[in-house]
C-alpha cells in the first residue's frame, strides 16, 4: 500500500509541474510578434507568438484537418515545418513516419510558435471555409445518438463529396472554457445543399459531445469549417462491403442517399454493429434504400441480444458476420466507419479473407 500511494503522490506531483509550466508558458513568456511564411513566402502572417501553430492558423481562418482538437491523437494536422518549428517532441514520434520526419513534417497542433517560421500548406487547406448555420432540429437516434440538422446561413450552401467531414465549433462553456473544433462525418443527402446533418454521439466527458448534449439548443448558431478527408467511394464497378457501429453510419447514409440519387447499381452490402436493440436506428430508412438500391442490402448485428429482445438477425461480432456472409473477399472492396479497434479488428478479418489493404478505406480520424 506504501508503494502504491508513493507512485500516485508522484505522478501527481508530476501532474502538478507539468500544468505549472504550461500555464507559466502561456502567461509569463512574451514571445512578441512572429511572421509565418506559407509556401516560400507566397502569403505570409504577422501573428502573436505563444499559441500552438494550429490554433493560431485557425484565427487566421486557414483550417487544417484535426480530429483531435489539438489534442496531439489523431495525427492528422500534418504540415511541413522548414525552419522555426524546433526539435520533434516525444508527443509527435508515434504519429510521424522516419520518412515524414526525414521530410519536415510535423503536427501543428504540437508546434508552439515562438519565432519566425516557414511552413508549406497544401493548396487545398486554402479553399476549405468556415460556415455558420442554425440548429433546425435536434432528434435523438439511440440513447446515446443525436442527430443534428443544420441550416445553413453563410454562406447559405454547401457542395461536398459522400464520405467527407466537417469540423464543428463548441464554443467555450462552463466547463471548457476555450473554443475547440471536432470532426464529424456529413451524414447529409448532398442534393440538399442549404441544410447539414451531423450523427453526434455522446462520449463522456467529451467536450464537443457535452456541449451538445446539455447545452446546444435549437434556434441556436454554430459555426463549423470543411469540408474535409478523403474517404468517397472508389471509380471501380468493384462489389463494396460497408462495416459500421453507432454514429459510424453517418457517411455510409450519405453514401446511400448519393447512390439512389444517381441510380448507382453496384453491389453493396452494409454491416452494422451494436449491441443491444436500443443501439439500433434507421432500420426502416435502410428498408427503402434497400427497394430502391437493385443489388443493396442491410445486414444488422447484435453483439449481445437478450432472449426477450426478439432479435431475430444476425448476431455476434460484425466481423464474425462479415466472414459468414464473405469468407472469400477477394475482388472487393471495403469501406470503413468506426473506432480505431474495430477499424483494426476489420483489416485483420478482410484481409484474412483474401481482400488486398489497398482495397480497404476508411476515415484516417476513426
Amino acid at each position: 500500500m506504501t508503494f502504491f500511494i508513493a507512485v500516485g503522490t508522484l505522478c501527481l506531483i508530476c501532474v502538478v509541474l507539468s500544468a505549472l509550466l504550461v500555464v507559466a508558458d502561456r502567461f509569463l513568456n512574451d514571445y512578441g510578434t512572429c511572421t509565418i511564411s506559407i509556401n516560400g513566402g507566397e502569403k505570409e502572417l504577422e501573428v502573436r507568438g505563444g499559441a500552438s501553430l494550429l490554433s493560431t492558423l485557425v484565427s487566421k481562418r486557414i483550417f487544417i484537418p484535426s480530429a483531435c482538437g489539438g489534442g496531439g491523437s489523431c495525427g492528422m494536422c500534418k504540415l511541413k515545418v522548414l525552419r522555426g518549428g524546433g526539435p520533434v517532441l516525444a508527443t509527435e514520434e508515434p504519429l510521424l513516419s522516419d520518412e515524414e520526419k526525414a521530410s519536415n513534417v510535423r503536427l501543428s497542433c504540437q508546434i508552439k510558435i515562438r519565432e519566425n517560421i516557414d511552413i508549406q500548406i497544401p493548396e487545398e487547406y486554402f479553399r476549405v471555409r468556415e460556415f455558420q448555420g442554425e440548429i433546425e432540429a435536434i432528434t435523438p437516434l439511440t440513447h446515446d445518438i443525436r442527430l443534428v440538422r443544420i441550416k445553413l446561413s453563410e454562406p447559405e450552401s454547401i457542395d461536398f463529396t459522400p464520405g467527407a467531414y466537417v469540423q464543428l465549433c463548441a464554443p467555450s462553456y462552463k466547463d471548457s472554457p476555450d473554443p475547440v473544433y471536432r470532426a464529424y462525418s456529413i451524414a447529409s443527402d448532398p442534393t440538399d445543399t442549404d441544410h447539414l446533418d451531423l450523427l453526434i454521439r455522446r462520449v463522456p466527458k467529451g467536450i464537443c459531445t457535452t456541449w451538445v448534449f446539455e447545452h446546444l439548443k435549437e434556434g441556436n448558431e454554430v459555426l463549423f469549417n470543411g469540408s474535409h478527408g478523403d474517404f468517397r467511394l472508389s471509380g471501380t464497378d468493384a462489389p463494396m462491403i460497408f462495416i459500421a457501429g453507432g454514429s459510424g453510419m453517418a457517411p455510409f447514409r450519405s453514401m446511400l442517399l448519393d447512390m439512389r440519387n444517381r441510380g448507382v447499381t453496384r453491389p453493396c452490402r452494409y454491416f452494422f454493429g451494436a449491441v443491444k436493440p436500443r443501439d439500433m436506428f434507421y432500420l426502416e430508412e435502410m428498408k427503402e434504400l434497400e427497394v430502391a438500391l437493385p443489388d443493396f442490402r442491410f445486414i444488422p448485428a447484435l453483439g449481445a441480444p437478450e432472449p426477450g429482445d426478439g432479435w431475430d438477425g444476425e448476431t455476434g461480432l460484425v466481423t464474425d458476420v462479415v466472414t459468414r456472409h464473405f469468407p472469400d473477399c477477394s475482388g472487393m472492396e471495403a469501406y470503413l466507419c468506426g473506432s480505431p479497434g474495430m477499424i483494426n479488428a476489420c483489416i485483420k478479418t478482410l484481409t484474412g479473407n483474401g481482400m488486398p489493404e489497398e482495397n480497404i478505406f476508411y476515415d484516417k480520424f476513426a
